[in-house]
């Protein structure tokens, strides 16, 4: 097999940087070990973000997913975690992470982290008749 589980992040310019969109990810099969029993951890992150001048290359985020497969980490920590990495490679305007843990011990865990630019304006929502 060649390919490899990698922690580097692969960018590409935003092909609208004049324009505010929002760009989602769904992975649904983000694993990692609790570092307490070494047990496997599944979830599904929902990463959304609204890019600044770079975004990030789908493959290469993939590869960084699997860098966690064999390494213990709580829920909290592994989010945060993947959300500083991400946003300290394509310093994004806005980006929210969104982990939802699979049930361990009859308990859910759901962990949402957010970053945003404070040079970075929102624009206003639209409500449409």
């Amino acid at each position: 097999m060649t390919t490899q589980p990698s922690s580097d992040l692969t960018t590409f310019e935003n092909p609208r940087p004049a324009r505010d969109f929002t760009i989602r990810i769904d992975i649904p099969e983000f694993t990692c070990l609790c570092p307490m029993t070494g047990q496997p951890d599944f979830a599904k992150l929902t990463i959304e973000y609204v890019p600044d001048r770079l975004c990030v290359e789908l493959k290469s985020l993939k590869l960084y997913m699997w860098t966690f497969r064999e390494r213990g980490a709580f829920h909290e920590a592994v989010t945060n975690e993947i959300l500083d990495h991400i946003v300290a490679t394509i310093s994004p305007n806005f980006m929210r992470l969104r982990a939802e843990f699979n049930v361990r011990g009859g308990i859910y865990t759901t962990v949402v982290a957010e970053h945003r630019n404070p040079n970075w304006q929102a624009p206003a929502p639209v409500t449409l008749p």
